[in-house]
């Protein structure tokens, strides 16, 4: 039986994981960096052990210093939460080699997912659809044209080692791809230290739904349904659902199935999520599989009343799921939003500073997730949300409307945030019809209010400034100064 546990993060899902370590009887052990030596994850564990740095590189994401406190501290088992090493094969497999419990899936799992291109080839084999495009990598720009001609334009160009946008490219015809494939590549080496581009078929304006999976190591597979996550930023989800009020019962049906085949195929246990890209006509093809917990996993404990992440511990002890399909059902709906240290009105850029004031909203149907308290820092080295808002009632219409009140009760000084921005959008009569995909954003939020006019991202930024102007009649914010030096980490 697991006795303690190391966290191997910071911010909210650290302080998230703590609490359940505490409701469990186990001993929870917290590393943090120089600048969150005084973060609330820090101080709610039951052990805290510096890791001596700043960046990511030098402390959460140093492998030799993660496994010294593990042995340092006595821990038996680490929790990875998500980003830094939760999905990182070479760790994962580390830690099995060590003998210590990883609360989460397989590295020979986490492998056959973690390359878009192999994750393709095994999807297809288990009969999960997959958006038209290359299975393998491109040897060449002339295969890159000849198979680009053969799907038809327009055409993404895609890193096979990404995510979060990064290293991709929309390609109209056959001139702009000649530009765009040296220029993905080389993105795609920068940030994922592998060049390797593949080819998918453009899908028009689709929504981004993905299934909560969950499995234990005696092979029982269970979906907790679905979330809406098409609600982006520059490819950011900021605004999560659940269920989705798009998808009926028949697509659910299918939607889970091929959720939990896909699950089968890599031989996953733990929890997980399968993403997918859904068209007008309901139509669904597999994105990629997260080997991990989301962040927005709030919104499905809130539906099904289950805590994925007690569920994701009792797992890596070797217990069979604590319950069955059959016992499940959707309960109301949920939806999550994520606020950030970010100004809305200068390109989303981050704001760094003290928190001189932070108090949190509360009331019937909201919960809130953070890592932050009145005197804590938002760093120019990690990802800037400062919390995220989770509501639920009976039906969507009525948690739109807790969400806005909620949001309205927040009281953050010291750094921009968004907030103004995201009561906008639950304003937004598109978004309340629930008319939306992927580019809504851009696509609609923006030109409704009468000022996008183009992709560029300058006047995108002065779009989002005209918008928050005709919006906000109480926008209070303090201002500290923000940096040029952020460095982007934020988790899809």
């Amino acid at each position: 039986m697991i006795k303690k546990i190391l966290i191997a993060n910071r911010g909210e899902i650290a302080v998230r994981i703590i609490r359940a370590c505490k409701e469990l009887g186990i001993t929870s052990v917290a590393v943090y960096s120089n600048e969150d030596k005084l973060s609330l994850h820090t101080k709610l564990a039951d052990e805290s052990y510096p890791l001596k740095g700043s960046t990511a590189s030098e402390t959460y994401l140093n492998k030799e210093k993660i496994f010294s406190t593990i042995e340092q501290s006595g821990a038996d088992a680490i929790h990875p939460g998500y980003g830094f090493f939760s999905e990182n094969a070479d760790f994962i497999r580390e830690a099995e080699n060590r003998n210590i419990i990883f609360i989460g899936p397989s590295a020979d799992s986490v492998l056959m997912m973690g390359s878009k291109t192999s994750a393709r080839r095994l999807m297809t084999d288990h009969k999960v659809p997959v958006v038209p495009g290359t299975l393998t990598p491109l040897s060449s720009l002339e295969e890159g044209l000849q198979e680009s001609e053969r799907i038809g334009y327009p055409v993404l160009l895609k890193a096979a080692a990404g995510g979060g946008g990064k290293g991709m490219r929309t390609v109209f015809s056959k001139d702009e791809f000649i530009s765009a494939y040296d220029a993905t590549k080389r993105e795609a080496l920068k940030s994922f230290a592998d060049d390797s581009v593949y080819i998918e078929k453009f899908i028009l304006n689709p929504r981004h739904i993905e299934v909560q999976v969950i499995a234990d190591k005696q092979g029982n597979y269970v979906h907790l349904f679905e979330r809406e996550c098409s609600i982006q930023r520059r490819h950011q989800k900021i605004i999560e659902e659940a269920p989705s009020a798009f998808i009926d019962s028949e697509t659910r049906t299918k939607l889970t199935q091929a959720a939990i085949n896909a699950a089968k195929a890599c031989r996953y246990y733990n929890a997980g999520t399968i993403e997918f890209l859904v068209d007008s006509q309901k139509n669904f093809y597999f994105l990629e599989m997260n080997t991990r917990l989301q962040v927005e996993h709030p919104v499905t404990e809130f539906i099904t009343g289950i805590d994925l992440v007690k569920e994701q511990i009792s797992i890596a002890n070797g217990n069979k799921l604590s319950f069955m399909q059959e016992d499940l059902k959707i309960s109301g709906h949920a939806i999550e939003c994520r606020v950030y240290a970010e100004d809305p009105s200068n390109n989303f850029l981050p704001s760094t500073g003290t928190l001189e004031h932070y108090r949190q909203p509360a009331g019937p149907g909201v919960r809130v997730d953070s890592g932050f308290e009145s005197g804590s820092s938002v760093s120019i080295y990690f990802d800037p949300m400062i919390a995220k808002l989770i509501c639920w009632t009976k039906e969507r219409k009525n948690t739109i409307k807790v969400c806005h009140r909620a949001l309205s009760e927040f009281q953050i000084a010291g750094v921009i945030n968004n907030i103004e921005f995201l009561k906008s959008l639950l304003e937004d009569d598109a978004y309340q019809r629930n008319d939306i995909s992927i580019n809504y954003i851009e696509d609609s939020f923006l030109k409704n209010n009468g000022v996008l006019k183009s992709n560029d991202p300058a006047e995108t930024a002065a779009a989002v400034l005209a918008s928050l102007l005709k919006m906000k009649k109480n926008h209070k914010t303090s201002i500290s100064p923000s940096s040029n030096k952020w460095r982007d980490q934020n988790y899809e």
